[in-house]
């Protein structure tokens, strides 16, 4: 078993899980020209400033949205930069991050992260 496997086994999702966030995350980014990205795990203090500084790490971040998410500290930060910010506006985000944090709440944190890049990619519309 690969060091990938034994990481993936010890995550919040099951092997099909994955695979739907997987493709939702193909999907988003080719249909809007974006790049969709997905954090789970603790966020440093102040957790926006950390969200940030992920998202600036990620290749082409203009274009990038990054979803980070903190089960364990219950906080969820979107992150857009300065190209998706054009498409996908803070009220967008907002109304995404409502979804998600009432599926998250069902206790369902993969139907809350696919909701939340089917409706982000919606908002940012085809490119």
């Amino acid at each position: 078993m690969s060091p990938e496997s034994i990481a993936a086994l010890d995550g919040p999702f099951t092997t099909r899980q994955l695979l739907r966030l997987d493709e939702a995350l193909r999907v988003a980014d080719q249909q809007t020209g974006l790049t969709f990205s997905v954090f789970i795990g603790d966020l440093e203090e102040p957790t926006r400033d950390h969200a940030e500084r992920l998202h600036r790490q990620l290749d082409g971040a203009a274009k990038a949205v990054l979803i980070a998410i903190s089960p364990n500290q219950r906080v969820l930060e979107i992150v857009t930069g300065t190209d998706a910010r054009k498409r996908i506006t803070d009220r967008d985000a907002k109304l995404a991050a409502l979804s998600m944090a009432a599926a998250f709440a069902g206790g369902d944190l993969s139907g809350g992260v696919l909701a939340g890049i089917d409706q982000l990619a919606s908002h940012a519309g085809r490119h």
